[in-house]
């Protein structure tokens, strides 16, 4: 049984500019005091082709972790557009947040995103060179793709393998409860990160 479960995910600074920063306020739950600390990266596909593509935009360490409910806000700096394939800079991709414990990822949040031009007629005859700085972004906050890994938490052997599947991403959803729930504030060493909600241009 998993000891730390991500409850909701709320997407700040959405929509944006391709160059503004990410903002994502975790809440998620622990059974009992962990005293390692749980790894949380923001990672940005950049390429549908290659996972090499792929950008770790910021990575922090949160802990020891108390038992109860938590909440933090993790922000992240934008993806270096040289890293990206130019006929992907316009287009769907995805962003998404990692959790791990003792080097094993647990749990997975994902978003698809949008990156265009905010006006119609650009986005109908686009420049030869994408003009990074023109590009704004909308995150489909409304509908986070989650999946579970079965992980060793240190007591119990997994069913799984670690890094394996457990819960696909198609069947699990975020439980949007009330946040105004008894929150506590996680207690990084220095953290910040980023997200929020809204439609995809037309």
């Amino acid at each position: 049984m998993a000891k730390v479960q991500m409850c909701n995910v709320e997407v700040g600074n959405n929509p944006a500019k391709f160059t503004d920063s990410f903002q994502f306020d975790i809440y998620f739950e622990c059974i009992e005091d962990l005293q390692e600390d749980l790894e949380w990266k923001v990672v940005y596909v950049g390429s549908s082709e290659s996972e090499d593509q792929d950008q770790v935009l910021d990575c922090i360490c949160v802990g020891p972790i108390t038992a109860g409910r938590h909440k933090f806000t993790f922000t992240a700096d934008p993806p270096d557009p040289s890293k990206i394939p130019e006929s992907e800079l316009r287009g769907v991709t995805v962003i998404f947040i990692s959790c791990s414990f003792r080097e094993q990822e647990f749990e997975r949040v994902g978003y698809f995103l949008n990156n265009d031009y905010p006006d119609a007629e650009t986005r109908e005859s686009p420049p030869e060179r994408t003009e990074v700085a023109a590009l704004h972004r909308h995150i489909l906050a409304s509908d986070p793709r989650v999946t579970r890994f079965d992980i060793n938490w240190g007591d119990v052997v997994p069913s799984a393998l670690p890094g394996d599947p457990a819960v696909d991403a198609e069947s699990c959803s975020m439980d949007h409860s009330d946040p105004a729930l008894p929150y506590q504030s996680a207690k990084p060493g220095a953290f910040a990160l980023s997200t929020d909600s809204v439609d995809f241009m037309q």
